[in-house]
């Protein structure tokens, strides 16, 4: 079961309890974020994101998404500030993504769903490795970016232009000298909460850091990411739509937020 979860009707989200039984633990993630119980916290810090554009190395398809990596071995491209104690590194960003504009993020504010969200994945350096960091409570610390229909996003275009290369699952391709900082909006106002990785194995290591101001995406932009499968070359073509968890229940946590 561990290798074929995936969003169809047979191994979607749904099932995925029965490879991982933390699926239904205390901390999983995506929620819907309601900003009126969101608790306001003067002891939040800004975020500092300080990304190095020569550590992007790789683009892939991996048969869930695409994912851009980063070279992870230095503290050039680091997360550091905001709830989080030490220094985080950038390891990769990937999208989550719908079949219409109508859905397709992950998390929701007040049931709002948006058609599109980023997630910036970081690893605390006080463990050894990526690997060994993922299975800490504090261990990784996720910035979510929702996508919202708009203007066409200039600065989006360099991360699609390269998903032609990469149409199927398992394809992969350079990418370099990419500054990931130059598609966060402006404003890095944010709502944080302890949580999961939203896909297998839904480990509670996450830091979520999402913010509060949406970045544009085109309707055609959209269409990009649609055209990417879920299947390999040779097999049947399956479109690579509605990669998406949906929100998960609360169960007493508290979602603080860095603004009045």
């Amino acid at each position: 079961m561990s290798h074929a979860w995936g969003y169809g009707p047979s191994n979607g989200p749904g099932t995925w309890a029965e490879g991982f039984p933390v699926a239904n633990g205390p901390r999983q993630s995506p929620i819907n974020i309601i900003p009126t119980q969101a608790q306001f916290d003067p002891s939040l810090k800004p975020l500092k994101l300080k990304y190095d554009p020569s550590n992007s190395k790789g683009i892939l398809n991996n048969g869930h998404s695409f994912q851009v990596d980063f070279v992870d071995d230095g503290d050039t491209s680091t997360l550091t500030g905001g709830p989080i104690a030490g220094t985080y590194r950038l390891r990769q960003f990937h999208f989550h993504w719908g079949a219409s504009d109508e859905r397709g993020s992950e998390h929701t504010v007040n049931g709002i769903n948006f058609p599109c969200e980023l997630h910036l994945v970081h690893w605390n350096t006080k463990y050894p490795s990526f690997g060994e960091a993922a299975s800490q409570p504090d261990g990784l610390a996720v910035v979510g970016v929702f996508l919202k229909i708009g203007a066409a996003n200039p600065r989006l275009q360099k991360v699609l232009d390269s998903l032609e290369a990469i149409k199927s699952k398992g394809k992969q391709t350079t990418f370099a000298n990419f500054d990931p900082k130059t598609i966060l909006p402006g404003s890095l106002d944010y709502w944080t909460y302890d949580g999961s990785l939203t896909t297998p194995p839904l480990l509670e290591s996450v830091t979520w850091i999402v913010l509060k101001e949406p970045i544009s995406v085109s309707p055609a932009q959209m269409g990009k990411f649609r055209s990417l499968l879920f299947s390999g070359e040779g097999e049947a073509a399956c479109c690579m739509v509605d990669n998406y968890r949906p929100p998960q229940l609360l169960k007493g946590r508290v979602v603080r937020a860095s603004f009045k």
